[in-house]
């Protein structure tokens, strides 16, 4: 039920427990609990903790639902592209605390969080009462330590996602009294403050959490890992955000990403000893580079929906385009402006997939299909699953594959991210602040050891490759680099040839993953999703529509109802306007005649497709909704807006 009172929805207390984590995080369920008998054991504390599993790594999340899940259900970003007009972001001041009704999307896309202090309380709440247990007995010095510091990882994690979309917060390390409202309608406090605030929480957890507290639980690696997340984007936020923050105080949170980093790192407990699809399709845990895991479970009735969107049948809310297709890194190492590889120059998906980085045949199908932009993401999905939709065999499709009864597992945190988080913050510090140079050692240890992932035999068959090393001082000049799309972005070009690299190999790592859309916004690069400064974003994959054998059963989009809608782009040079049209009649027995159909071979552009509304500098931080302003306003007191949004 929508809440109306404000103190009610900021401070109401989120007591939320699931039965075990240990194996399945699981949907949460409510439940009542007595605050004066509850404190009993380290179990319940387990239990109140287990609450927050599916908040902070949501994976596939459950059944239909499609909150902060990956984007073939509706990826925000400069990779991917829908028919009709592209989907806004923000646009209008929202009125609803808790963007239920407005904006949702946007928050969900960008990974943040809404104005809810709800979580804070938990955390909070549960600090509190961790020092009485041990007080009295309940809890030893370790238990304390340890369940304390998860505590303080997650307040910090929460405030994390708070200070993405709003930048400056009120910040609470205390549980506030709900006849309080000195502090419920507290000034915002600056961002500056509150991460280092979280800074803290993140060390403290670090210093205290168990290294293994059980399988699939929250532990010392995993809070390392999720913390150099959160202070790889607060540095590179100020960096690229001027005058959000100070250049010593970038430099300490870039330096803390490395650290925290090298926590992982250097436990020797991760590697990259499993293919990249197999991280996404199975039903296990597998291997040695997942930190954090979602399982799913048909026994538990624990399933969701997102394979049934990778199967090859259902039709995915947006597609790849051509800005993505262009930015895959080809298996020599170069850009396909300069590969010497054969066939390199080829648009075919089935070459692309030959001579792209691996993980581009791990996340698109090789052929094209009839979506939105002519190529299907397949990365959420076994290597089966897909196979069911040749010659419609639908019909013997198990359920793991269909509807939202999927139990496929996500890797919520994996090494990959943990070491691109670590070089990043090395070049940055090298780069802007005179650190330590980044050696051919940094790259081994990150970029370079994931490109050695292996390969499945299905890649292996194709003819895929693994892509070179990169080499300490010997970088591609791309020249998408210093494009006129990259110079009109708020942070203007990247000057340096090796932190292009590195966002280019988040930018493969992560495709479609809803972790894009975080990365433009700390860049300073949301303008990239403006097809009037970016034209490639409104631009598919190649294809040949006069071919008609495509997944193994024919699809024909040469029909009299597509006569005026149906366009070809002939090149991919973005410069040049050469777009064909879909002509023809149809006769009174439906004989198609058309004098160009031999000319629809070239780029699929999406059906009646338009730019979205234009993006402005506000749109880097989320508004402060009305109801809220209203509500400081009823009680006497006042809030900030941020700028751009005042009304």
């Amino acid at each position: 039920m929508y809440m109306k009172k404000f103190t009610y929805l900021l401070f109401s207390i989120v007591l939320i427990a699931l039965a075990s984590c240990d194996d399945y995080l699981n949907r949460p369920t409510k439940t009542d609990m007595n605050d004066e008998t509850y404190w009993s054991s380290e179990q319940n504390v387990r239990l109140f903790v287990n609450g927050g599993y599916t908040n902070y790594f949501p994976g596939y999340s459950s059944s239909w639902s499609t909150n902060y899940v990956p984007g073939v259900r509706g990826e925000l970003s400069d990779d991917a592209t829908k028919t009709n007009k592209q989907s806004n972001i923000l646009i209008n001041l929202p009125a609803d605390n808790w963007y239920r009704n407005e904006g949702a999307n946007w928050l969900q896309r960008t990974g943040a969080a809404p104005w809810n202090f709800g979580w804070v309380r938990k955390w909070n709440l549960l600090i509190d009462r961790l020092v009485t247990m041990h007080e009295n007995g309940i809890l030893n010095d370790e238990q304390y330590n340890h369940w304390n510091g998860v505590a303080r990882f997650l307040r910090g994690y929460e405030y994390s996602l708070l200070v993405q979309s709003f930048g400056d917060v009120p910040y609470y390390d205390f549980v506030v009294e709900s006849a309080d409202f000195d502090n419920q309608y507290k000034s915002r406090d600056p961002r500056t403050d509150v991460m280092q605030k979280v800074m803290e929480d993140f060390d403290y957890a670090i210093a205290n959490v168990r290294t293994n507290d059980g399988n699939n639980t929250i532990n010392k690696y995993v809070v390392a890992a999720y913390a150099s997340r959160f202070m790889l984007f607060e540095g590179t936020w100020y960096i690229y955000h001027p005058g959000s923050g100070t250049d010593a105080l970038a430099k300490t949170f870039l330096e803390k990403t490395v650290e925290y980093a090298n926590v992982v790192i250097n436990s020797g407990l991760y590697k990259f000893d499993t293919d990249f699809r197999t991280l996404f399709g199975s039903e296990t845990k597998v291997g040695n580079e997942i930190l954090m895991y979602r399982y799913y479970s048909a026994e538990q009735s624990v399933r969701h929906c997102i394979a049934s969107y990778s199967n090859l049948e259902e039709n995915q809310d947006v597609g790849a385009n051509l800005s993505t297709l262009k930015a895959w890194l080809c298996a020599d190492g170069q850009p396909y402006t300069s590969s010497t590889l054969p066939d390199a120059q080829s648009w075919e998906l089935k070459n692309m997939a030959k001579t792209r980085d691996p993980r581009f045949e791990a996340t698109f199908w090789d052929e094209p299909t009839s979506g939105n932009t002519g190529i299907y993401c397949v990365k959420f999905i076994d290597r089966i699953g897909p196979t069911y939709s040749f010659d419609s065999n639908t019909e013997t499709r198990p359920a793991k594959y269909g509807s939202n009864t999927n139990t496929n597992g996500f890797p919520c945190m994996r090494y990959a991210e943990v070491v691109l988080n670590y070089i990043e913050a090395k070049a940055e510090l090298a780069d802007k602040f005179g650190g330590a140079a980044v050696t051919q050692n940094d790259l081994d240890i990150s970029i370079n050891a994931i490109r050695d992932r292996p390969l499945d035999q299905e890649a292996i068959d194709k003819g895929v490759q693994k892509t070179a090393h990169l080499i300490l001082g010997v970088y591609p000049d791309d020249p998408i680099r210093t494009s006129d799309p990259e110079k009109n972005t708020l942070a203007g070009v990247v000057e340096s040839k090796l932190i292009w690299e590195i966002r280019r190999e988040r930018r493969m790592e992560f495709c479609l993953e809803q972790r894009r859309l975080t990365d433009l916004r700390r860049w300073g690069k949301l303008e990239l999703m403006q097809g009037s400064n970016n034209p490639d974003i409104l631009v598919g994959a190649w294809c040949d529509l006069n071919t008609t054998d495509t997944l193994k059963k024919s699809f024909n989009l040469l029909t009299a109802s597509n006569f005026g809608t149906l366009k070809i782009k002939k090149t991919a040079d973005p410069n040049v306007d050469d777009v064909v049209t879909f002509d023809g009649q149809a006769s009174d027995a439906g004989d198609i005649t058309s004098s160009n159909a031999s000319e629809m071979v070239g780029f699929r552009i999406p059906t009646s497709i338009s730019d979205r509304d234009p993006i402005l500098p506000r749109n880097y931080l989320e508004p402060i909704c009305s109801d809220v302003i209203n509500q400081y306003k009823d009680r006497g007191y006042t809030i900030t807006q941020n700028p751009g949004w005042e009304q």
